[in-house]
Parts: structure tokens; sequence; C-alpha cells
């Protein structure tokens, strides 16, 4: 026979709140982390209890549905840190030089657009974006319009 979601079962959950949670908080070193995941395992407990079979045993597995729960966020934490490596290595590949050829082709697209341009806007934009050169530089050498 299996154990209903009976609200003495129920109960007996809720009143291990602060055990669950300490248990929880050891293992995550963090508070909020740990309520966290305890919420998620009790509403994962309300779609699963049913399927204790003897009420005796609900604590000790909802137990090993935390343990599973902490596993599960390591794992994610894991997942998430090695997409991080992923993407700071692409990005170190990223570094200058990596597409002379696709910043080659926007250049040119530019700097056949700026001329369209009035011409102090124009040379802003060829000094600045096309030649490299630091705003702050810029705007040193230019005389004061007005």
């Amino acid at each position: 026979m299996t154990t209903p979601a009976t609200p003495d079962v129920l109960e007996m959950l809720v009143e291990n709140h602060r055990r669950f949670l300490a248990f929880l908080e050891r293992r995550v070193g963090s508070r909020e982390v740990a309520e966290d995941i305890l919420q998620d395992a009790f509403v994962r407990s309300l779609e699963r209890v049913d399927t204790v079979r003897d009420r005796e045993a609900v604590i000790p597995w909802f137990y090993r549905l935390l343990r599973n729960a902490v596993i599960d966020h390591y794992r994610r934490g894991g997942a998430e840190d090695r997409a991080l490596a992923y993407v700071a290595g692409a990005e170190d590949e990223a570094a200058p030089g990596a597409d002379e050829a696709l910043r080659d082709a926007v250049c040119a697209c530019v700097a056949s657009l700026v001329e369209t341009l009035k011409p102090e806007y124009a040379t802003v934009i060829k000094r600045v974006d096309l030649d490299g050169a630091a705003v702050s530089e810029f705007a040193r050498a230019r005389p004061p319009c007005c």
C-alpha cells in the first residue's frame, strides 16, 4: 500500500522544515540556495509522496529527495561553469586577428557610407572608428568649434 499525501504526512514534512533546511545549508553553504532547493523539493514531494509505501519511510524518503536535489544543484552549477569557461575560451580565440576578413568587410562598408555624412561627422568616424584613434586624443587634437 502506498502512502497518500494526507494532511498528517504533509504535516510530518512541514514539522521537519528546520532540520531539512539545516541539512541542505550544510551541503550548499548558503541559506538562500538551501531555501530554494527545499521549496522545490516540497513541491516535488507533493507530486511523488504517494509512491512511498510506508508512512514511517516518508522522512528518509524526503532526505533521499533532498540529497538528489543537492546533486542536481551541483551538476547545474558545474554545467554553468563549463559553459562560462567555454565562452571565455571562445572570447580569447576571437581576440584581434581572429576574423580579419569580417572586420575588413565591415570597415570597407562603413568607409563607403561615411562619405554620405556631413564632413565633420565623417572625419570623427574615420579617425575614431576606422583609424582607431582614442576619442580623448581626437578631441584634444580638434580645435573647438564655434
